[in-house]
């Protein structure tokens, strides 16, 4: 299945399905992922699907926030049935490059943990801080694995984020040299 997947820029005939992708992977409401297609549509941002025969079943987004050089990758969604076959793993190599191409150095990612899908869920991330992050652990399938084996590495967390308890964890990768 994952010999028929093409990388193409996002554009503005599949604003439906990709904002489908979002709803569906995702859980967006569905004005919200229309809104954040129509964001990665902007002129300034890097914004990648994966098509399978016509079909957007994968996309990914990056944000450049420090001049040209560092980049936040949001989002990242593939349609359920598409999942854990390689596509997202072809859609963050793809969009590394479009990056490095345009000047990144790096990219960065925050993966909120609101569900308790992680060790740091619940946890008082104020007190031994680093030492938690070092230990963290996967409960219940959190993507900062996913984003390790790209080559990832968490360098922090904000507590609290998404309430107490619910951090956002910060990893990031340098894909120039």
């Amino acid at each position: 299945m994952i010999n028929n997947i093409k990388i193409v820029p996002l554009k503005s005939c599949i604003m439906s399905e990709a904002a489908n992708i979002l709803s569906d992977s995702l859980n967006y409401e569905k004005d919200v992922a229309y809104k954040e297609i129509l964001n990665m549509l902007d002129s300034n941002r890097t914004s990648l699907a994966a098509v399978d025969n016509r079909l957007a079943v994968g996309i990914i987004g990056a944000i450049p926030q420090y001049g040209i050089t560092g980049w936040e990758l949001h989002p990242l969604a593939v349609l359920p049935a598409y999942q854990n076959i390689g596509i997202g793993s072809m859609l963050v190599k793809a969009l590394e490059l479009e990056v490095a191409e345009k000047g990144g150095v790096m990219l960065y990612l925050g993966s909120d943990d609101d569900t308790g899908t992680t060790s740091l869920y619940g946890a008082d991330l104020y007190d031994d801080t680093f030492n938690k992050l070092k230990n963290i652990k996967n409960t219940n399938r959190h993507p900062f694995t996913f984003y390790e084996k790209q080559g990832y590495k968490i360098v922090g967390c904000f507590p609290d984020a998404n309430g107490i308890g619910k951090p956002d964890i910060w990893m990031t990768k340098r894909i120039k040299i």
